[in-house]
């Protein structure tokens, strides 16, 4: 399986496969339509909380990114399963998100977590 990151709001395109948004919120101003989505696996996303300090001035990715890890273990173990399972079988899977900081996000900390459980 190949995985890929996508801003949500970046243009669909047909070899994303299938589109994962793994954020908690809907990416404002994206309709249904123009976010081309399969799954909203909200249940993955960071809660609310760790939402607000990983874009807080000066946070940490690194410690974020533990915190997340933390949470993909615990509280959202079942719903990372979930998604493990709804992307079994998908040749391409990209992950949708709309934050815009490309290089330090959940979503690369997520497909991380993924590749080591798909693999």
């Amino acid at each position: 399986m190949e995985l890929r990151r996508r801003r949500a709001y970046d243009s669909a395109s047909p070899d994303d496969g299938f589109r994962v948004l793994v954020d908690r919120l809907w990416p404002r101003g994206v309709s249904k339509e123009r976010a081309a989505i399969d799954l909203w696996a909200k249940d993955v996303a960071p809660t609310t909380e760790l939402r607000r300090e990983w874009h807080a001035p000066g946070a940490d990715f690194d410690t974020n990114a533990q915190r997340y890890r933390t949470q993909l273990e615990g509280e959202s173990a079942e719903a990372l399963s979930t998604l493990v399972d709804e992307l079994r079988g998908h040749p391409v899977v990209t992950l949708v998100y709309a934050v815009n900081d490309t290089e330090h996000n959940h979503a690369i900390v997520l497909e991380d977590v993924l590749r080591s459980l798909l693999d």
